[in-house]
């Protein structure tokens, strides 16, 4: 099993690796992988059976990620066109695919299948592609993500109605399906009154443990134990279950450290269920019936692009919408997948009803990326024929893309503590700025105080290509994973070869490949404290400041450049230290009531009566070196002596004497 399990997963990851350098998305690399490793091609086999077993986690896992991230908050911000819209175009797609199913001889519960499966589309294709064109936090994308949240609550309940459809024969026994509505509504009831209390309070006692191990226990145990007894109790599907957990766990304060627990999992398992379905695919079968699977995705690609855009005409809302809305519709994906394989259990389709539906799928998700692509070339065209664009465009413009209304501009990657703190700068200075981050709520804060911001990963996606690199002045990169900061360094220099980047490193080994890859300045913040802390310890020492300030700068030098060797900053260390024990360079500070106050150096005469040799003055945060005769003392500062032991003690009965007058 384990050999089998090792097997499939590198062959996906081979899949997704070659599918991605090619610009596609590496869902369509696991499900060729899935392709190469099934029992319909010559080589390694695969144990379906295996990996259909662990692809009912990846199911329970996709799910438990949807209700996570559900927010009624985001359905809210849009609902007069994400309900209405979706709900026209999910039902017009249904009569298409009703229609071409029966045009075809399907049986009626097999064509209401292809309806359901063609009405929706694939969320995590559509948010990938729209991360990558930075369209995630516009106007446009949150009609799209809104879109897309209304489709994944009719999924759920459609998931959850059809196995009760499978003992109806043709027709719909309206009994049986109020008893599973109404079982449905019992768990939904029980979850809100009890889980939401529970969940919650039990995963704050877990994190107060501080075991990692403990958590990611915790979490594992309420997605599968709750997907588990929704399905054993309520007779609810497994992925209604695993969905409803999640929009509860959702509204615990530690939601977003769940996510990044949660997600290796996810990724994990939803890879298996990608393969396991592309496991079903025969290509035989594509090429003896390559005709209807090119007219189902056309349907689905051309079809389903016309009617989403049809369906956002009528809202006010600018024509740019309903394209980006219409582009990211326009493919089916995991969802459809799971009401395919849903079907195809239940006995509604024959194995090839599904492996027709599963190739226009592959095909569909394989020709989105140029779906999104020809979303602006499309928008100029259309812009051409002024009479049309005046109509469609009749609710006004769009707000100017990002990359268009930025330039001589400083790039903040990430807004964490560091980020957070510069971008205040740089508003002090009045110096403009532009900020990217891969947490939605962030930038939702930003964009409500009107500044530019793009959401997406820069380490993973295009989205610094719509930073508008070429006109910045500067790329500060304050992500704490290093991994990130360096690809991220590396994506910029080959968008921009001239533009400043200053980034930050998380260990001394980092400083030197972020500089390799092109930053011209790299801070090792940990490097930066213990720098300080031996600064101001040296200080209060009495060690001369300049010495002190160069024995920085080296250890600077040698850690950033790589042009000190080890020995280095220990020599210089030992000269710091031989200066100290040579020469003695004492602070004294002048008390405010000192009758020094007042006086020149020259009047104070130092020398002449001590022997020590005033060799600089430290007021506030200013060093004067080497003071001339007329610099006048002030309260509060800190004269540096230089003499033996016994000459600073005579300054010191010299201050002494002063006080006591």
């Amino acid at each position: 099993m384990l050999e089998n399990i090792a097997a499939t997963l590198s062959f996906a990851f081979l899949g997704g690796l070659i599918v991605q350098r090619i610009g596609l998305p590496p869902i369509v690399g696991y499900l060729l992988a899935g392709v190469v490793i099934g029992p319909f091609t010559p080589g390694y086999l695969a144990d379906p059976e295996t990996i259909n077993q662990l692809a009912e986690l990846g199911i329970v896992f996709l799910m438990f990620g949807v209700g996570l991230h559900f927010s009624f908050a985001d359905l809210w911000k849009v609902r007069d066109i994400a309900v209405v819209g979706t709900l026209g175009q999910m039902l017009t797609m249904l009569a298409l695919g009703f229609g071409l199913s029966q045009l075809w001889g399907w049986t009626p519960m097999a064509g209401l299948v292809l309806g359901f499966v063609l009405s929706i589309a694939s969320t995590i294709v559509m948010l990938r592609g729209f991360m990558d064109r930075g369209w995630l936090n516009t106007p446009d994308g949150q009609v799209a993500v809104g879109w897309r949240v209304m489709e994944d609550i009719a999924t759920v309940l459609i998931i959850m109605i059809m196995p009760n459809l499978a003992d109806t024969g043709e027709s719909i026994n309206w009994n049986t399906l109020g008893l599973a509505l109404l079982s449905a509504l019992g768990f939904l009831v029980f979850m809100l009154f009890v889980g939401t209390r529970f969940i919650p309070w039990l995963l704050l006692r877990v994190a107060h443990t501080r075991s990692r191990e403990l958590f990611v226990l915790a979490i594992l145990a309420i997605s599968l134990g709750i997907a588990l007894g929704a399905s054993q109790l309520f007779g609810v599907s497994l992925a209604l279950g695993a969905f409803v957990a999640g929009a509860v766990v959702s509204e615990s304060p530690l939601s977003h450290r769940i996510t990044s627990d949660l997600l290796p999992f996810r990724e994990a398992f939803s890879v298996l269920f990608f393969v396991s379905v592309g496991m079903l695919l025969d290509p035989g079968f594509l090429v003896q019936h390559l005709e209807p699977v090119l007219i189902l995705t056309g349907l689905v690609v051309i079809g389903k692009f016309i009617v989403s855009g049809l369906w956002v005409l009528p809202f006010p809302r600018p024509a740019r919408t309903a394209l980006v809305v219409a582009a990211g519709s326009c493919q089916i994906g995991e969802f459809s997948f799971i009401l395919d394989q849903t079907g195809l259990r239940l006995g509604f389709l024959d194995e090839g009803q599904h492996s027709t539906i599963l190739a226009a799928a592959l095909l569909s998700i394989i020709v989105n990326p140029l779906m999104l692509h020809a979303v602006d070339p499309l928008q100029r065209s259309l812009r051409a024929i002024r009479p049309l664009w005046r109509w469609l465009n009749r609710h006004g413009s769009t707000q100017t893309p990002v990359e268009d209304s930025v330039a001589d501009h400083v790039v903040v990657v990430g807004y964490g503590r560091v980020g957070s703190h510069i971008v205040d700068i740089m508003g002090e200075l009045g110096i403009p700025y532009l900020v990217i981050d891969s947490r939605i709520h962030r930038i939702e804060r930003l964009s409500k105080r009107g500044i530019p911001t793009l959401l997406g990963d820069t380490a993973n996606s295009d989205i610094l290509t719509h930073a508008a690199l070429h006109r910045a002045r500067l790329l500060v990169v304050t992500l704490s994973e290093e991994a990130a900061t360096e690809l991220t360094v590396a994506a910029a220099r080959d968008i921009a070869p001239d533009l400043p980047i200053i980034a930050r490193a998380a260990t001394r080994a980092g400083v030197k490949r972020l500089s390799d890859l092109g930053a011209q300045l790299v801070i090792h913040p940990e490097l930066e404290g213990s720098l300080q802390v031996i600064r101001h310890t040296l200080l209060q020492l009495g060690f001369p400041l300049h010495e002190v300030r160069h024995y920085a700068d080296t250890v600077r030098r040698e850690h950033y450049d790589a042009l000190v060797k080890a020995h280095g900053e220990h020599a210089l260390l030992r000269d710091l230290l031989d200066a100290h024990e040579l020469i003695d360079i004492s602070w004294r500070k002048i008390p405010a009531e000192s009758p020094m106050v007042g006086q020149t150096l020259g009047e104070a005469a130092f020398r002449a009566r001590t022997g020590a040799n005033v060799v600089a003055i430290k007021r506030k945060n200013e060093l004067v070196v080497n003071p001339s005769t007329q610099t006048v003392f002030l309260p509060g500062d800190r004269i540096g002596l230089l003499g033996n032991p016994e000459q600073i003690e005579a300054v010191e009965r010299l201050l002494a004497a002063h006080q006591q007058a």
